[in-house]
């Protein structure tokens, strides 16, 4: 059942904070699947409990891998034979449902994998495709989408293939987790338009070389050879993208607001926060507390390119809805394929509260005006809640529809929320 409405908090004053934000769901689910195909045991520290990362852990342990959780801080995986039947719920969770696949088809037997009835509608015909160039089974009726099975023999033949993956870099990150399992490991060559939210890709090459895989890249071409994974420990970070609503709500209302842990270098697209919202005027620093972003009391519109880091769109989106001039948000004309189509929606439910948002070809033109309250329609979409948060900050009455879509990556969202604005 749909969780009831929420009514976000608006700001007293200034915020001052420390927020701990939980571990990267990227990383988390990257780590689970690493972990799954290694040749030893691996200890997870610190991975992100949620919604997406629970669907991944209960897709491994259907295909024969052990992910042991007791409630502690880590999890134990332990490798298992591979086998179906098995079925997968992928839920809403564009990892699980392009990274299991290609798993699914070393397994031995059948693996159905379905999910959300928005799930049928994200774009999966390139990884279907693909697998099936490398040697694979799977069964889709034709529709290139959810619900397939993929008939597995026990082993993927591998090579080269030709992928399309300007819908999502999960496409080629899918292929890329799994070859080292393909008897001849994989060639990933990219022609289209250009691939998305390139640090993700970034992430999954690095986790790959500390798993022990051997990877070579060019641009929009990747090789990993075939060879065994090793266990051990994989440490998650914080999830810098999940941070954005908490380091937004400094600049809206004028205070600070610090996470612990910000990693001093990373993979994850989160981190280019640093940049935008010092561009919007924050003053920004990270230093041994971790990242800490101040307000001045006034900061301005955003000119930028979003095309790596489009899941920071729906916050800046509300931030610029309350910016001082006008934003022009381009490079995410792929978010017409995520949880939701986003673009549409922040036009929806900004303007819905009387703003001034126009859908571009490939992205958004806000111009901040005057807001009030009223309904915000999330639909099932976890980043639509955090950006009707931090709208609410400075306008009463953002009468939040459906909160707990959030816990698809933060399931302690508006419990963390509440603590940041409550009074001193």
């Amino acid at each position: 059942m749909p969780s009831p409405h929420w009514s976000a908090p608006v700001a007293a004053g200034p915020v001052d904070a420390a927020v701990a934000i939980p571990g990267s769901k990227s990383m988390t689910n990257r780590a689970l699947i690493l972990a799954a195909l290694a040749a030893e045991p691996s200890l997870i520290t610190r991975p992100l409990r949620s919604r997406d990362t629970v669907l991944m852990a209960d897709a491994l342990r259907a295909l024969g891998a052990d992910v042991a959780d007791d409630g502690a801080d880590d999890w134990r995986v332990t490798p298992g034979e591979l086998r179906g039947p098995a079925r997968v719920d992928a839920g809403l969770a564009g990892t699980v449902m392009r990274f299991i696949p290609p798993v699914a088809a070393l397994a031995s037997g059948e693996v159905a994998v379905d999910g959300d009835p928005r799930a049928r509608e994200r774009p999966m015909g390139p990884i279907i495709t693909a697998l099936r160039a490398l040697g694979a089974a799977v069964d889709d009726g034709g529709r290139g989408a959810l619900p397939f099975t993929v008939r597995g023999t026990g082993s993927v033949n591998g090579g080269e293939v030709v992928i399309d993956a300007s819908g999502s870099s999960q496409l080629v990150s899918g292929l890329l987790l799994a070859a080292p399992r393909f008897e001849k490991g994989v060639e990933v060559r990219h022609e289209g338009p250009p691939v998305p939210s390139a640090p993700h890709l970034e992430m999954t090459v690095r986790m790959l070389r500390d798993a022990g895989a051997a990877v070579e890249t060019e641009e929009n071409v990747w090789r990993v050879a075939p060879g065994p994974l090793r266990g051990g420990e994989r440490a998650i970070e914080p999830d810098l993208s999940n941070a954005a609503p908490f380091l937004g709500a400094a600049l809206v209302t004028g205070g600070r607001v610090t996470v612990p842990g910000w990693p001093s270098g990373t993979t994850q697209p989160g981190d280019a926060l640093r940049g935008l919202l010092a561009e919007m005027g924050a003053e920004v620093s990270l230093g041994p507390a971790g990242l800490t972003v101040r307000g001045t009391g006034e900061f301005h519109g955003l000119d930028a390119d979003l095309h790596e880091v489009g899941e920071l769109t729906p916050v800046l989106a509300a931030l610029a809805a309350l910016a001082g001039s006008p934003s022009r948000l381009t490079g995410v004309a792929h978010l017409r394929g995520h949880e939701t189509d986003r673009l549409a929606a922040l036009v929806n439910e900004i303007n819905g509260l009387g703003g001034d948002a126009v859908e571009l070809p490939d992205g958004l033109e806000i111009r901040p005006r005057p807001l009030r309250g009223g309904v915000f329609h999330t639909y099932d979409d976890h980043r639509l809640v955090m950006a009707a948060a931090v709208l609410g900050l400075a306008v009463p009455g953002v009468d939040v529809e459906n909160p707990g879509t959030v816990g698809k990556t933060l399931p302690n969202f508006t419990d963390l929320w509440a603590s940041m604005t409550a009074p001193a």
